[in-house]
């Protein structure tokens, strides 16, 4: 019997994951927003603001038109090319991780959507312009953008989901729970 459980669970977590990204239209319409919400604010900022200007002029919170030609932070520098192969690597392993990993809910998904759609969005600057454009300006943190704050917001919660998640997941699916068979 238990035998039977686990094949049917494993099929199970097969097929959550038998459809293409492009149409789980939850997670392709987070890809989309992050990535269209972070095109636009760059175009916005270097269409308005001079590079190295900043609106307000002072304050702790300001837009300053930016750039980066390396990683988070502005660590490793001028690595343009090297960074462009290790993003798409990068959108790869996502890929794969969504693709194999059976974790169900939105959150999961979400979690996934915001670091591909900010990836997509610092690729795109990479390949068109050689760096990326900052402009977020916080007191004394680095300038960074809305695809940088979406993948770490992304990471975030996928930390949270896999390391919390999969010991209620595995309970609720393995036919062990306590709570009469209704899953937290």
């Amino acid at each position: 019997m238990s035998e039977s459980k686990n094949n049917s669970s494993h099929f199970r977590r097969k097929d959550i994951r038998s459809i293409p990204w492009y149409k789980d239209q939850f997670l392709a319409t987070i890809i989309f927003v992050v990535f269209a919400a972070d095109q636009i604010s760059k175009y916005a900022v270097s269409q308005t603001l001079s590079l190295y200007e900043s609106w307000p002029s002072e304050g702790l919170l300001r837009f300053t038109h930016g750039t980066n030609s390396g990683t988070i932070w502005g660590l490793f520098p001028d690595a343009t090319f090297v960074l462009t192969i290790l993003s798409f690597i990068a959108i790869g392993m996502l890929y794969y991780f969504y693709r194999s990993h059976a974790i169900e809910g939105k959150v999961f998904r979400l979690a996934i959507g915001l670091q591909l759609g900010g990836a997509a969005g610092n690729l795109a600057d990479r390949i068109r312009l050689g760096e990326v454009i900052d402009f977020i300006d916080v007191g004394w943190w680095p300038i960074f953008n809305l695809a940088d704050s979406s993948i770490v917001v992304g990471i975030t919660i996928l930390m949270t989901v896999v390391w919390l998640g999969p010991d209620r997941h595995t309970e609720s699916t393995s036919g062990t729970d306590t709570d009469g068979g209704v899953g937290v």
